[in-house]
Formats: C-alpha cells, structure tokens, sequence
C-alpha cells in the first residue's frame, strides 16, 4: 500500500449522521495522534484516538447515542498538524 505524503482530516461519512458516522485521516510520519469530537461550546464530548501512529491511512467510527441533536466539532492534531471540521448529528 501506498502511504501518504501529508496529513489530512476528511469528511465524516455520513453527515448528517444517526446515530455513528466515520472520520478519516492520514498520518505521512508516525506522530502523536489527538483526534477529539466537541460540542459547539468548544466542551470536549470524546476522545477517539491519543497515541502515537505510524505512517498510514486511519478510520475510526463514532457513536455516542445518547447525543442530542446538533452541531458538533471534530478536531486532529498530530505533530504540527491541526485541523477542525464540523458535523451534524440528526435524530
């Protein structure tokens, strides 16, 4: 397999979702890895990946049921790397 040349945070899939939706993201040298959800308030709701990853493409899905509806924020930072994108969640 190929590795990638830059870090990147994707999409979500599906979004809007109900009730989990999958993040990716590539990771071009291994680093420390954050990828965090938050609410609009900038209060953190979860914490799906905190550890050191080797160069690769990574999918993780999120599924928090008990979520109201909304807008919520999905943020990675990994080394010097740090992006934010927002997805909604429909119930």
């Amino acid at each position: 397999g190929e590795l990638p040349i830059s870090y990147e945070l994707y999409q979500n899939y599906p979004n809007p979702f109900n009730p989990s939706t999958a993040i990716k993201f590539s990771v071009p040298k291994e680093s420390n890895v954050n990828l965090s959800i938050y609410n609009v308030l900038g209060e953190l709701i979860s914490t799906l990946v905190n550890e050191q990853l080797k160069p690769g493409f990574y999918e993780y899905d999120f599924d928090e049921p008990n979520l109201a509806a909304g807008v919520y924020l999905y943020r990675i930072k990994a080394g010097d790397f740090l992006e934010t994108k927002k997805m909604i969640l429909l119930k």
